[in-house]
């Protein structure tokens, strides 16, 4: 057991629910699925102690999830599973999204907004102003999904900097539709107001150096700790970072310490 295994780490990207993937390979998508209770027992066998989701229903089958189903639901499910907190969904081109989140946000459960482009189907630079501007209204987080052709970084940037009071965590450090492991560095290093964030949840993750460098980069308190579970394994997203070449102060803001700033968790999830 490493020092760093005694920190509850706060997960900042999850899931939970059926995978639903466009190969129709049924052995796969269940190995991609898990339900609520599932995500959190494996959150808790590696002690992460919270686990901040948007259900897979939400967002699946690419182009055809049902975000507003799926908002519904995970206010019933997460408020029935301790161990999570929320995120609503906001699908550009399901106008109704905005009036879920603008109920949903006031509500201690739900403590942001998810987007997928990708997902959804839409290109972020033609749908991110009435995202920002709904966001700004409510000094809201949003996780995105990046860098694909429909999420790039880059796109962000502009939205973020017009939009100071809205935070944005960019999903997957090293994700990039062309390779290039560097989109969501720097988009971070264009951004003019600090807040911009960006999460380790990506399958590169597990790339040598990489994390290492993002917080050489952007400076340790720019990093948050995500696992995209269930699509990936909750103890090996953990171990990557408990074993990065970081000192012991860089793994615990990455871990638990800056979700706990970001999202200005309660008290008795401070004091864990």
């Amino acid at each position: 057991m490493t020092a760093m295994h005694s920190i509850q780490a706060i997960d900042v990207h999850g899931h939970y629910g059926r995978y639903t993937g466009s190969s129709g390979d049924d052995l796969l998508d269940g190995f991609y699925s898990a339900d609520a209770a599932e995500v959190v027992r494996r959150a808790n066998a590696v002690n992460i102690g919270l686990t901040i989701v948007s259900p897979l229903t939400a967002l699946l089958p690419r182009f055809h999830g049902d975000a507003v189903a799926g908002n519904l639901e995970a206010a019933r499910v997460v408020a029935e599973t301790p161990g999570l907190r929320q995120y609503v969904v906001i699908d550009p081109l399901r106008p109704e999204t905005y009036s879920q989140a603008a109920e949903m946000l006031t509500q201690a459960q739900c403590v942001g907004i998810k987007i997928h482009p990708e997902e959804h189907g839409y290109v972020i630079r033609d749908h991110a102003q009435p995202i920002f501007e709904f966001a700004a209204r409510h000094h809201a987080i949003i996780l995105t999904h990046s860098s694909e052709k429909n999420s790039l970084a880059a796109d962000f940037v502009p939205w973020v900097n017009e939009f100071p009071e809205v935070r944005l965590i960019l999903a997957h450090i090293g994700c990039g539709w062309d390779g290039d492991a560097t989109h969501q560095v720097r988009a971070i290093q264009q951004a003019r107001h600090g807040n911009v964030f960006a999460d380790t949840s990506s399958a590169r993750s597990i790339t040598p150096g990489l994390i290492e460098w993002a917080v050489r980069e952007i400076g340790a308190d720019r990093v948050l700790f995500g696992t995209d579970t269930p699509l990936y394994h909750t103890a090996m997203q953990k171990a990557r970072i408990e074993h990065a070449d970081l000192s012991d102060d860089v793994k615990r803001k990455i871990l638990r310490h800056n979700a706990v700033r970001l999202f200005a968790l309660e008290p008795d999830v401070r004091n864990q």
